[in-house]
């Protein structure tokens, strides 16, 4: 036992010595028995105290640092520098009250009962045509094409997974033990909200990987982050804060729902805080864990003033669309885990198993639930429920996670081959988000380019990519944004050949854009 906040080591699991030391940490800085100020022990003392190797108080120490709970300081080792927000619902607005008590008693867990009237009446009408997409031009529509422009045999749009490493043999196995034990209830109309079975285990899930402080009632299984998005949209119904650059598929989605996307610039920290709160917006929506398209990571100090802001009755959307993949950094804690009550969260599988499968989820502050799952009922009476299942199996056997570890050794390696062409056919090139997700970016310092033309040359060499400029609203450095995951080494080194060859024919004549497929929301 240690003297310090009285730790029992014989309390700790056999395996997540990191995890329950963290959040032993967390839990006395929030119940105010670490204080501001506080200096935690030296790393080696708190580890022989303990009995565990130093590497697992460092890591803790980390983690606390990443959540901006903490501060590594010279001379004076590591020590705490916020409480984090307070426990408690704020107000958003009218426009998030509950649903009556009368309609919210009259949500089906089965889903053989519609909504009342009334509480449909609540959810705005679905309005505004739909977007044309256009090959060059600003408007995209939500429906995507299937395939990439005539001419395109290397396709680098990123958010596109590596449909090939579909774990299709363990899925198979999942799918006949889920029918060898599904009752007759298991195939009708389940709980909008989703399946109890896959919402325990996802809870349990985001708990373990991303912190997520979650129930299984906290959950709502929805059809990918756009969907998520959709939800929110409907419920919130006013301006949102987003990134600039931001995800264009993101934005696209939040306009087709009425809401009106006002950009905040990013750095090398993630969205300026002080900018956000100069647009006087209530709401703002985040990529923390992996800024898209820059890869930045939202810092600790960041990360603190962003709670601090939205305990003044503020909300954060927090899209973590691609947390799973990482390589050259440790994983950095979801936003929602430091503040459930402000932040709502949301992911999906597209990014590890396969966009087609529509699995995402949900988890939102309690007092937005009883709306979302009204809208959630009144789009699509919920999700089809073997493949919820099939999901669920997978988490509880352990198979999601095999499949996630095989999956980030194949996109590293996938990322190293892409990082070495650029490196020997783009040397100039600035090359930025390299430690985590599917996508990278390049930057062209000292060249003066349209990347919108750019794009046109690599797009007329075989190679598709993304202008910079498709992700921001406001004028900035030009920039491509490449997806690594959906192609082989060998083709991704190709790609960097005829990438390197088409800047340097950049001051020749310049030959048309080809048609470029608009960026997804997944």
């Amino acid at each position: 036992m240690s003297d310090f906040l009285q730790l029992h080591r014989a309390s700790a699991p056999a395996k997540g010595l990191t995890t329950w030391l963290a959040d032993a940490l967390r839990g006395a800085i929030v119940e105010g028995r670490l204080t501001v100020g506080s200096r935690l022990p030296a790393t080696r003392t708190l580890a022989a105290d303990l009995s565990i190797s130093r590497g697992v108080v460092v890591d803790a120490y980390q983690r606390l640092v990443d959540e901006g709970l903490a501060e590594a300081r010279t001379g004076a080792g590591t020590v705490v520098t916020s409480l984090g927000p307070p426990r408690r619902s704020l107000p958003i607005g009218a426009a998030t009250a509950p649903l009556p008590e009368a309609a919210a008693a009259r949500l089906p867990v089965d889903g053989a009962a519609q909504l009342s009237a009334r509480a449909a009446g609540q959810l705005p009408a679905l309005g505004g045509a739909p977007l044309p997409w256009t090959p060059a031009g600003p408007a995209f529509s939500l429906r995507l094409p299937l395939a990439a422009p005539p001419g395109i045999d290397i396709d680098l749009s990123p958010g596109v997974p590596d449909l090939a490493a579909f774990p299709r043999a363990a899925w198979l196995r999942a799918e006949r033990a889920v029918l060898a034990e599904a009752t007759t209830a298991d195939l009708g109309y389940g709980d909008p909200a989703g399946s109890p079975r896959l919402r325990h285990e996802l809870a349990a899930w985001l708990g373990r990987t991303r912190r997520v402080q979650a129930a299984a009632g906290d959950v709502i299984v929805v059809n990918g982050v756009a969907q998520a998005l959709a939800l929110l949209a409907q419920v919130l119904r006013r301006a949102v804060a987003v990134e600039d650059p931001g995800s264009r598929g993101a934005r696209d989605q939040l306009a087709h729902w009425g809401l009106r996307a006002v950009p905040v610039p990013v750095d090398e920290q993630g969205m300026q805080i002080d900018e956000l709160r100069r647009t006087g917006l209530d709401l703002a929506l985040l990529t923390p864990a992996h800024q898209f398209p820059t890869g930045v990571v939202l810092s600790p100090r960041r990360r603190a003033a962003f709670l601090d802001w939205a305990v003044d009755g503020n909300l954060i959307i927090e899209d973590d669309y691609d947390a799973e993949h990482r390589y050259d950094r440790a994983p950095v804690a979801a936003l929602q885990a430091s503040a459930p009550d402000l932040v709502a969260y949301a992911g999906s599988t597209s990014k590890s198993l396969a966009p087609g499968m529509r699995l995402g989820w949900l988890v939102a502050p309690s007092r937005l639930r009883t709306q979302l799952i009204a809208a959630k009922h009144a789009s699509d009476l919920g999700n089809p429920g073997l493949p919820q299942l099939v999901l669920a199996h997978l988490l509880a056997s352990g198979g999601y996670e095999r499949h996630l570890r095989a999956v980030r050794t194949r996109q590293r390696i996938r990322r190293d081959a892409l990082l070495a062409g650029l490196r020997e056919h783009l040397p100039g090139a600035r090359v930025e988000g390299v430690a985590a997700g599917l996508h990278l970016l390049i930057m062209l310092p000292g060249q003066r380019v349209d990347d919108v033309e750019l794009a046109g040359r690599i797009g007329a060499a075989g190679v598709l990519v993304q202008p910079l400029s498709w992700h921001r609203q406001r004028p900035g450095p030009p920039g491509l944004v490449l997806g690594y995951a959906a192609q082989t080494p060998d083709r991704l080194r190709e790609a960097a050949r005829r990438l390197g060859q088409a800047v340097d024919r950049q001051s020749s004549t310049r030959r048309a854009p080809v048609a470029h497929k608009p960026p997804r929301v997944s």
